[in-house]
């Protein structure tokens, strides 16, 4: 969907961005280096930049979507707010920071484990044990299974939606994607509620 001015626009962003925002405001209060993984149409990297100037908001996408993202960067004009970078989850090249070591002290991701392929979502964790740094926090906003088990009516529908479009995506279970995490020294700190049947689950190496 694009707007008036040819960005591309996502309606959910829109909807979801303030109580995301309430929860990062708390979990990257600290931070200085955040990498957005999915960055999709930019939305959220502009509205969290903004109100988060003392990060700095690194977007990354797959090649066809960096444009798009690159509008909402270019016309926002902020400061924090770096040009987007290509990145694919299951190639070794993954982006660096400004810090000294060149890693990362937050990451920030949105409703894209349920799009990625079970490999995909395995390889995303191998390379974050690349990029976090020492104290790093994790999070990590869309929906989850818990015990196996679908949350709500609602998730099972949007899980069935993801399987016929593509068998490989689904709604992750919640134990699987934090036995990852676990592997890569994350231990979960928080598991927020939010609208519409989603989460924030938020790690802290």
């Amino acid at each position: 969907m694009t707007t008036p001015h040819d960005k591309p626009f996502s309606p959910s962003c829109d909807r979801n961005r303030a109580p995301i925002l309430e929860v990062l405001r708390t979990q990257f209060e600290h931070r200085h280096q955040v990498l957005e993984i999915g960055s999709g149409t930019g939305q959220h990297a502009v509205h969290f930049a903004a109100a988060m100037p003392w990060l700095r908001w690194q977007t990354s996408e797959r090649d066809g979507y960096l444009s798009g993202i690159a509008a909402w960067l270019d016309e926002a004009a902020l400061p924090n707010t770096p040009a987007p970078v290509a990145l694919d989850v299951t190639q070794p090249d993954w982006p660096v920071s400004t810090a000294t070591d060149g890693r990362f002290d937050a990451v920030f991701t949105a409703n894209t484990l349920h799009i990625m392929g079970w490999p995909e979502v395995e390889a995303c964790f191998a390379g974050l044990d690349r990029v976090l740094a020492d104290s790093a926090t994790l999070v990590v906003y869309g929906p989850f299974n818990v015990g196996g088990s679908y949350t709500s009516d609602s998730n099972r529908d949007f899980d069935g939606w993801l399987k016929a479009r593509d068998p490989r995506s689904g709604i992750r279970d919640f134990e699987a994607v934090d036995a990852l995490a676990l592997r890569i020294g994350l231990r979960l700190q928080d598991d927020i509620e939010m609208p519409s049947n989603n989460r924030c689950l938020v790690w802290r190496r």
